[in-house]
């Protein structure tokens, strides 16, 4: 099973569109229903929205730090 996984998402985002092209699996057994994971999906959506809205500390001090 391992060797037919290609990569993993190495970001939010990436795990985001990832859920969302693929969640089939997590349906069997009535684990979570589509409601839940399309709700989820949202949830972490607007939290990647609002990281990526504003500048990183890294980024804040490579730029602003006097």
């Amino acid at each position: 099973e391992l060797a037919q996984v290609a990569s993993v998402p190495d970001s939010l985002r990436g795990a985001i569109e990832a859920l969302q092209a693929d969640h089939s699996f997590l349906l069997r057994g009535d684990v979570f229903n589509a409601d839940f994971i399309a709700n989820w999906v949202d949830m972490k959506q607007k939290e990647y929205d609002a990281l990526r809205l504003r500048p990183h500390p890294y980024e804040f001090a490579m730029y602003y730090d006097v």
